[in-house]
């Protein structure tokens, strides 16, 4: 049996609509974020962004290897592992007889999807000790939609984007989704990053300061205005 494969995807849109791009990153042998790649959209929603990376992620990945996808995103989880079933009963149709919106996608997700095994994991977005590989397609979907140029590659041969840790720690919550639709909780509990004085915390993956300068998983961070990174850099901004 093929290996189960890690992945996370994320979308981003800077107005909603607005300058868009999809992002995905793939865990390496060690659980750590590995390949990734980002690209952009133009104007577009945010739902957009996050059905495309999904699609992006499921069109990367080996048709025969078992694999997890870890997302943000609500609706875009929900649209392949609830309400796709009935939408492709009802000829694409919602229940109240109105079209799908984002067809194509969802038709296209659900062609990737047909006689594979996939689980659909739910995680909190933005937090500062939250899932690694969502942070850095997070931070990878927003670069992408700044930039509105394409971005990739692995941890051995491209530097891989810093997470966007701009949210204090939150209760993360994980559900587990069928392919089939059907939909299981799965465990709540909260998680509180190490913290230090003066408003600082402890890394927990290795990230780039404003400086430029990177800092390990364990060094000390304090929030500046352009996210997380030295405390010297923090109270100099």
């Amino acid at each position: 049996m093929a290996e189960r494969i890690i992945g996370a995807c994320d979308g981003a849109s800077k107005g909603n609509p607005g300058p868009a791009a999809w992002a995905w990153v793939i865990a390496d042998a060690d659980g750590r974020p590995g390949r990734w790649e980002a690209g952009p959209l133009g104007r577009a929603t945010n739902n957009v962004a996050e059905l495309t990376a999904l699609k992006e992620l499921l069109g990367a990945v080996e048709p025969g290897a078992p694999l997890e996808v870890r997302m943000d995103s609500q609706y875009a989880m929900k649209a392949v592992t609830q309400w796709l079933p009935g939408w492709r009963r009802k000829g694409w149709k919602t229940a109240a007889g109105t079209p799908v919106a984002n067809k194509d996608l969802i038709v296209a997700i659900d062609a990737l999807l047909a006689g594979r095994a996939v689980e659909f994991v739910h995680v909190a977005a933005h937090q500062v000790d939250g899932d690694p590989l969502n942070a850095v397609a997070d931070r990878a979907a927003s670069d992408a939609a700044v930039a509105q140029q394409p971005a990739g590659g692995t941890s051995f041969d491209a530097v891989v984007p810093a997470p966007r840790t701009d949210a204090a720690p939150s209760t993360r919550t994980r559900q587990a989704g069928s392919r089939d639709g059907s939909q299981a909780a799965g465990r709540t509990g909260a998680r509180a990053g190490a913290k230090a004085g003066g408003g600082r915390t402890k890394a927990k993956f290795p990230g780039s300061c404003r400086c430029g300068r990177s800092y390990a998983v364990g060094d000390p961070i304090a929030k500046n205005p352009d996210g997380w990174g030295h405390p010297d850099c923090a109270q100099a901004a």
